[in-house]
């Protein structure tokens, strides 16, 4: 399988990564904000037994002195998080790197070093989080996706299952999704849907 997956949910806590794991899904990322490095290290480690003997692979974000000492295999920086972050010591622990992007600056930051993949946002307007920069458009993941070449970007930012086809289309080899699954009122019938759509596009 490619990674990140196509479908690519993002939560916030272990009980998410549990549910998600066992529906099966592929690349779960872990975003827990706000933890000191004891809280750190322990909501990592546990996310990682949880998806230990599974396909779903854990992308840790932001925490990566916990991911390498945890033992992950996979990280995701936001900019500010890759300002102080040690990519060196991150790339001799073995692990991948993601990125996000929002704006040329930015992409030129990600791209010198090097990542896995990078996520561009917000492609709408989501109110999960406080941003900086306008909604994106669907006609920027065309864009950056000749910028980025054979580097899989991944589009993010109030991205619902009904969009899903037309970002594809526009060039997105994965979609990030965070409230379209854990705000929705049947979380478990969601995923499927979009589960069957990566099979399909597979």
């Amino acid at each position: 399988m490619p990674y990140p997956d196509r479908f690519y949910p993002v939560v916030d806590n272990i009980a998410w990564v549990e549910r998600l794991t066992k529906l099966g899904v592929g690349t779960i990322q872990l975003r827990a904000k706000d933890l000191n490095d004891a809280d750190a290290l322990q909501i990592v480690s546990d996310a990682l037994a949880v998806t230990k003997g599974t396909q779903a692979k854990l992308v840790v974000n932001d925490y990566w002195r916990a991911a390498i000492v945890a033992g992950a295999q996979h990280l995701h920086l936001g900019q500010e998080d890759l300002v102080d972050a040690d990519v060196k010591a991150i790339r001799e622990a073995g692990l991948t790197l993601g990125i996000s992007t929002h704006d040329d600056a930015e992409l030129a930051t990600a791209l010198a070093a090097k990542p896995d993949y990078v996520a561009l946002g917000p492609i709408f307007f989501t109110t999960l989080k406080s941003m900086r920069f306008e909604p994106q458009g669907i006609p920027k993941i065309t864009e950056w996706k000749k910028r980025v070449g054979n580097i899989p970007l991944v589009a993010i930012g109030g991205i619902k299952f009904e969009h899903a086809a037309e970002i594809f289309a526009a060039g997105a080899d994965s979609i990030a999704v965070v409230s379209d699954v854990t705000q929705n009122a049947d979380p478990d019938a969601r995923v499927r849907q979009w589960l069957g759509l990566s099979v399909e596009a597979a």
